[in-house]
């Protein structure tokens, strides 16, 4: 007779545990089980709102559902509808990567940007842009203002 939780279609875990504290994996992504379904779809690179309501919607699962209330079917067909329809975590990740490495190839204007780390869209550079630029550094020569 299996125990409880023993099903490999979805929950990973130890023996003797109770089915609450199992953990859904989803796309190589540990789904944390105490949330709702469409929520904890988030966590997985690639799904954002629209598209966790989208596969909860093909798959046939009402958005309050919990993850530890899926059964082991559900999330079979949930891994299976994301792996044939949408291109996520390490898929997505390689795709972009190669993207940004071919504007550089390029030499386009956006792959200028994107070699020299400054911001590609637009944005001003003369005062913030700090996030792409990196912290502040000391301009050699530049008297401070004495009061």
């Amino acid at each position: 007779m299996a125990k409880e939780g023993s099903g490999a279609a979805g929950f990973s875990g130890g023996t003797g545990r109770k089915r609450e504290d199992l953990v859904a994996r989803i796309a190589g992504v540990n789904i944390p089980t105490n949330k709702r379904v469409l929520i904890a779809l988030r966590y997985i690179h690639g799904i954002g709102p629209s598209k966790a309501a989208e596969i909860c919607e093909k798959v046939g699962i009402p958005a309050e559902r919990r993850v530890n209330q899926l059964s082991d079917a559900e999330v079979l067909q949930i891994r299976e509808t994301i792996d044939r329809d949408y291109m996520v975590e390490g898929d997505l990740r390689r795709e972009v990567a190669v993207n940004i490495k071919r504007l550089m190839d390029m030499g386009c204007y956006r792959g200028i940007r994107h070699r020299r780390g400054l911001p590609v869209r637009g944005q001003r550079t003369h005062t913030n842009a700090r996030t792409r630029k990196g912290p502040a550094k000391a301009i050699a020569g530049k008297k401070q203002v004495k009061k």
